[in-house]
């Protein structure tokens, strides 16, 4: 005979199930502080005693110096368009100052999220030009007098909590323009807003990660770092009272570790809620907010301002899918599960992609379409070293009307133009995304349609 079910568990389990697609963005930024943040710095060394300690630097600037290529990140769907500049700021001591250097021309933005993973600032190419720039950052309720360099538009951002992860992204044209990308990274400077009055070189700082980022999931650890997290950084007022309804089931700040003190019927309600938000949060991006997929490519995922929204579904799943992703003014990240008839993607095919003559991604910066793996969205390996294709791809043959076609498949084309113009994809199932930098109204309102593959 089944034992019964406890009358209480479909309100604690629902209760659980709206707390954790809440907190999720905590939860993943917890995740990549860890997974992130350097171990070491020229200046500095090492944060802790030894290279396994789990102690890393903050309030320093950290790059990658080469296109990330297959096994290069540890952030889904990463960009090969650009180098990355990463840096964790932790505002709890007070503002600091951001510098970039002129950037001669070239593409660059750099993304401030605070740690529910909402994009609040943008300092860059479309909002400051050329640069150099200075800009002020200041940590929730500072009181303090902000200098005159910093009271012009734009040169003062209010961070809405302590700790902001920012994700620098500078345009590379090729391998041959890495040097130049490079060069506006070490132009980029973090100092305490009282060592810029000082005139002194900027410091990092220590702090105990401590949270293994390759850790599986469980809901246990799930509501550690969650508490952990909101203990840092509690969210707005309006949202206090959900954290006063979640008492109950151990969530927020100070709420004990062990497990035990839960109630048996909350325990069951968190281990019933975890398997069904994980299927959100695995779930395909065409499907969200949907009763019937696409054909072809879906709409950007876009974060809406303020605060997704109020949407926490989709905050939630951009955070677990594409975390990092910038505001839609910026870029936006349109992508493609499936072909023209609705089927997925599969490197068992031969896939043709074809732009009208006229009629590519219309931008102010750049496009490409990058391909991933469709299991753990990250670059595959292929055996000409092409992870994107698009405008700065050297060597593209246009078709004769001025149109361009592209071919995705698994072997190379037989055709030579076709092999020019060839983005390789595994033997399996793949994705793509469509990065589109400084998008015009056009597709940002749905205008322009991006051609869907068609399979040969």
């Amino acid at each position: 005979m089944t034992a019964s079910l406890h009358p209480e568990l479909p309100y604690w389990q629902a209760l659980a199930t709206h707390a954790m697609v809440w907190a999720w963005p905590l939860y993943e930024m917890q995740r990549m502080r860890s997974g992130t943040s350097p171990r070491r710095t020229q200046t500095d060394g090492f944060a802790g005693d030894s290279p396994q300690s789990n102690w890393r630097w903050c309030n320093v600037f950290s790059h990658t110096r080469e296109r990330l290529k297959p096994g290069g990140s540890r952030v889904v769907m990463p960009n090969n368009d650009t180098l990355y500049s990463n840096a964790w700021l932790d505002l709890s001591e007070g503002p600091l100052v951001l510098e970039t250097p002129p950037s001669l021309g070239r593409y660059h933005v750099l993304g401030l999220l605070d740690y529910y993973t909402n994009p609040f600032a943008h300092i860059g190419t479309r909002t400051s030009g050329d640069g150099p720039v200075q800009v002020l950052v200041t940590p929730p309720g500072w009181r303090g007098e902000v200098p005159a360099p910093f009271r012009a538009a734009g040169r003062h951002i209010l961070a809405p909590t302590p700790w902001v992860w920012l994700i620098g992204r500078v345009m590379v044209e090729s391998d041959a323009d890495l040097p130049g990308a490079g060069a506006l990274q070490d132009g980029l400077g973090l100092r305490s807003l009282t060592d810029w009055q000082a005139g002194r070189s900027g410091r990092a700082r220590r702090f105990d990660a401590r949270h293994d980022f390759k850790r599986p999931f469980d809901w246990q650890h799930f509501r550690a770092l969650v508490n952990e997290a909101l203990a840092m950084c509690p969210p707005p007022a309006h949202e206090a009272p959900l954290l006063q309804a979640w008492k109950g089931l151990g969530l927020g700040a100070g709420q004990p570790d062990d497990v035990s003190q839960l109630r048996a019927v909350v325990r069951q309600a968190w281990d019933m809620a975890s398997a069904h938000v994980l299927s959100l949060m695995e779930m395909p991006a065409d499907r969200l907010g949907r009763d019937e997929p696409l054909r072809g490519w879906m709409p950007s995922l876009m974060p809406r301002a303020p605060a997704f929204g109020g949407d926490v579904l989709r905050r939630a799943h951009i955070a677990h899918q594409a975390i990092g992703a910038l505001e839609p003014a910026e870029a936006i990240y349109p992508r493609c599960d499936t072909d023209s008839t609705g089927q997925p993607l599969h490197g068992g095919y031969r896939y043709r992609l074809s732009f009208p003559a006229g009629e590519l991604p219309p931008v102010d910066a750049f496009w490409s379409i990058t391909l991933y793996d469709a299991a753990d969205k990250m670059l595959v390996d292929n055996p000409i070293d092409r992870y994107a294709i698009g405008d700065r791809t050297p060597g593209l043959r246009r078709d004769a009307d001025g149109g361009l076609t592209l071919w995705i498949q698994h072997a190379p084309p037989s055709a030579e133009h076709e092999r020019c113009n060839w983005l390789p994809a595994p033997d399996g199932g793949f994705v793509l995304c469509l990065r589109a930098y400084l998008p015009r109204p056009e597709l940002l309102e749905g205008s322009y349609v991006v051609p869907a593959p068609e399979r040969q």
